[in-house]
């Protein structure tokens, strides 16, 4: 209780409070203090859906700035995010490693429960080492394609910075698996009944197959603690005291929106998240995960939600989406989908899946249903989110795609090359949206870099810069008179000593007119604190 006090506080002190503080810019947020057990969480997926499709936001409502970036605009380590590619360089080797710790699988492995239904049926196994893993198959039709997509799509969300589970590649055979004598299924009714050797066997007779005869899976390591369910990307948990910002002005759930763009993640939705209270009872905390990422790049369900290579309306058009349906009805049908068209490489690289490059928008781009959270993405939170996708490189792509252990190498080097294409896109248009200036350092100047610039997005002829001294109690700023316009990416230091300083700088671009838009920094005893993005 005492963050949600604390906050309280702040929020009625007058308006002369203190616009820096002396641990700005925060770089942890300390939302695991202990609290007592949540109670766990059911979501009708159903209910989502229509929730979502019928009461979305009001178009007219104001949006504020995401309320859990620090003063630099950066999103601190949390219990919902952990920064990782976005504030240092990963090595092949871990970026292909993804999330680790319990490790593969041990053989043998002993069924527990299963689940005949859904889109993706499988089950949860022990392992030798008593490690409880879920375990789920491509369908015949389809060898490689969604349990590629799992792992890699995990491997990039968890290199951006979110909590995942661990998923690995995994080829069975019939001996590899026993049944527990107390182990259930689910079947056709959400009934359940005892498990029978014959489920198992079914389940590898009807799922893709290695050259080799064995049956390829996916296994995913259950997640530390007690679940308690998903998280909705609106309002916040009730009885979690440490969560006291909303889940739609999170800015790592607004960017999330940039990065299921860039990677097709069109199943980003609640019922594919998951909450787990992790400690000791009483001594807790809650974490939050993304799970589920089989409806990731070119892999989907079909209309029998059966997985499948992913549909052709998936990221271009929500499941109900008015705006089309009542343009073809106006037109008697003339007004077709332009998605419709798409060129599509399958099934030449089947692996892959439907994916592509070419009419992919980012701009456009569409989950499966509203989400209040990417409703709410403002241009600094799709910038933020793009930086961190500029900084996987190539090699960096190559090497997560990699982990799908593709059987055809031209479907994988397709998907790579396709990847490497839509993040050039995602940067494109988000460096585009403000002034795309970073990587502050302060010497004898204050340098930084373009990041548009650098990416050839745009013709710079110069930077103007202004210098003003501020208070930190009222926050006024006072001109300098110092300012001037400079043909590197630098602002010299005015003269005298002045410890609270506030520099505003606007890039001057023939081409880029976003670019002339103010990004004003701060800086406190010779030591950056603070960055405002003009939008």
């Amino acid at each position: 209780m005492h963050r949600l006090v604390v906050l309280v506080a702040l929020a009625a002190a007058p308006a002369s409070a203190q616009k820096f503080y002396p641990d700005d810019p925060i770089p942890v947020d300390r939302d695991d203090l202990p609290i007592d057990k949540p109670g766990a969480i059911e979501l009708s997926p159903t209910y989502d859906v229509l929730q979502k499709t019928f009461a979305p936001m009001d178009p007219g409502v104001e949006i504020p700035r995401a309320m859990n970036a620090n003063t630099l605009g950066e999103v601190p380590d949390s219990s919902w995010f952990r920064n990782r590619i976005g504030v240092r360089d990963l090595s092949l080797e871990e970026l292909a490693r993804g999330p680790s710790g319990g490790g593969r699988p041990e053989l043998p492995l002993t069924v527990i429960s299963g689940k005949a239904t859904g889109i993706s049926p499988g089950f949860t196994v022990r392992d030798a080492a008593a490690k409880v893993y879920f375990v789920k198959f491509d369908p015949l039709p389809h060898p490689n394609l969604s349990t590629a997509a799992e792992v890699i799509g995990k491997n990039f969300f968890h290199a951006i910075g979110y909590n995942v589970s661990e998923s690995y590649i995994v080829y069975l055979r019939s001996g590899d698996l026993t049944v527990d004598p107390a182990a259930l299924v689910k079947v056709k009714g959400a009934r359940e009944v005892p498990m029978e050797r014959e489920f198992i066997e079914t389940m590898l007779e009807n799922s893709a197959h290695h050259p080799d005869g064995s049956t390829r899976a996916v296994a995913s390591l259950a997640v530390e603690g007690e679940v308690l369910g998903p998280f909705q990307f609106l309002g916040t948990r009730p009885d979690d005291p440490n969560d006291i910002v909303p889940h739609e002005h999170r800015r790592e759930l607004r960017g999330y929106r940039v990065f299921c763009a860039w990677l097709n993640h069109d199943d980003s939705r609640a019922i594919n998240t998951l909450d787990a209270y992790v400690g000791g009872a009483g001594s807790g905390h809650v974490r939050h995960y993304l799970i589920d990422f089989s409806s990731t790049l070119g892999s989907g369900s079909d209309y029998l939600r059966r997985i499948a290579p992913q549909d052709p309306r998936a990221g271009n058009e929500y499941i109900v989406d008015f705006e089309p349906i009542w343009r073809a009805f106006y037109t008697l049908g003339i007004s077709d989908r332009a998605w419709r068209r798409i060129p599509y490489a399958y099934p030449r690289y089947a692996e892959a899946g439907r994916i592509e490059s070419e009419y992919f928008d980012p701009a456009r781009w569409k989950p499966e249903y509203p989400n209040p959270a990417f409703d709410r993405m403002l241009a600094d939170d799709g910038f933020w989110a793009a930086k961190i996708v500029s900084r996987f490189t190539d090699e960096a792509i190559r090497a997560i795609v990699s982990t799908g252990d593709f059987l055809s190498k031209d479907a994988e080097r397709y998907l790579a090359d396709t990847v490497i294409r839509r993040r050039d896109k995602v940067v494109a248009h988000y460096f585009r949206q403000l002034n795309p200036l970073d990587g502050f350092a302060l010497g004898d100047s204050l340098t930084f870099r373009n990041l548009g610039a650098e990416r050839d997005l745009g013709e710079v002829s110069g930077y103007e810069y202004e210098w003003f001294s501020f208070d930190n109690e009222t926050g006024e700023l006072t001109p300098l008179g110092a300012g001037g316009r400079a043909s590197e990416a630098r602002a010299p230091l005015p003269a005298g000593d002045s410890s609270d300083l506030m520099v505003r700088i606007r890039t001057r671009s023939p081409s880029e007119t976003a670019w002339g838009k103010a990004v004003d920094i701060y800086l406190r005893a010779k030591r950056l604190v603070g960055i405002e993005r003009e939008i």
